[in-house]
């Protein structure tokens, strides 16, 4: 049996309204550029030498109806007013030969930078406690991404993160994708 390691990934969100649920997670899934896609999500693994690539070049490789891995984050709601939020991080680490982490965040009341600094904390956490750093969980995002930073071990976080509020008679739905390619 061959190995399915993706070698490259893309980041991409995108929000969708419609009277009907899944239609409005169509529209968030068109938005982002991937609907024509059979999305399968998968866990949290950043493969070791997998290559971020921009969002543009990353559409591009994409076939219509093709069999697609992906980290997804997804938030919804039909309450009025309601602030959704759904979010992917990525924590790279400084030696390539070893697997980094995405998470994803979805959530209910939470901001732009609230659920970005969340999902960027949690791939950063995941990673640095297999690099065995131990960090102080109550500590902000910005306290601690100095201290991952300062070991040397962890080379980058990202994120990207997509937030709306609700309308009146409407479903919303926010994603934010982490879609991972095979060459």
């Amino acid at each position: 049996m061959t190995s399915m390691v993706p070698t490259r990934v893309f980041l991409t969100k995108g929000v969708g309204r419609h009277k009907y649920q899944l239609k409005s997670f169509e529209e968030a899934l068109r938005k982002a550029g991937v609907a024509q896609q059979n999305l399968v999500q998968v866990s949290s693994i950043l493969p070791p030498k997998c290559k971020i690539v921009p969002r543009e070049q990353g559409l591009k490789s994409l076939v219509p109806g093709q069999i697609t891995y992906c980290v997804m984050a997804r938030s919804d709601t039909n309450e009025h007013g309601r602030i959704i939020a759904s979010s992917v991080g990525i924590a790279v680490p400084k030696d390539r030969s070893n697997w980094g982490y995405i998470s994803e965040v979805h959530g209910h009341g939470m901001n732009q930078q609230e659920a970005a600094d969340m999902s960027e904390d949690l791939a950063a956490d995941m990673l640095g406690t297999t690099l065995g750093l131990e960090v102080d969980p109550n500590q902000d995002w910005s306290e601690k991404e100095q201290v991952y930073k300062a070991s040397g071990l962890i080379i980058r976080t990202s994120n990207i993160t997509q937030t709306a509020r609700g309308q009146k008679g409407l479903w919303t739905t926010t994603v934010a994708i982490a879609m991972l390619l095979m060459d």
